[in-house]
Order: C-alpha cells, then structure tokens, then sequence
C-alpha cells in the first residue's frame, strides 16, 4: 500500500510541476493551438 501511495504522490507532483513549468516557458495550450488571428480574453 506505501508503493501505491508514493507513486500516486509522485504522479501528481510530477503533473503539477510540469503543467506550471510548460506555463511559463510558453507552451500553454492556448499559445500552441491557436494562430495570430484568435483573440483570447
């Protein structure tokens, strides 16, 4: 149960620290996908 338990925690902390640093290096979703001629609010 302890493996299960780390792994669980490294999967989320390993997903949270690479949705946060693709953020700030650009590669959002909304900077990838879309072209210059989309607005986003």
């Amino acid at each position: 149960m302890k493996a299960i338990t780390t792994a669980l925690v490294a999967t989320v902390v390993i997903a949270v620290g690479a949705w946060f640093v693709l953020g700030e290096l650009g590669f959002s979703v909304q900077d990838t996908q879309s072209g210059p001629n989309v607005r986003l609010d």
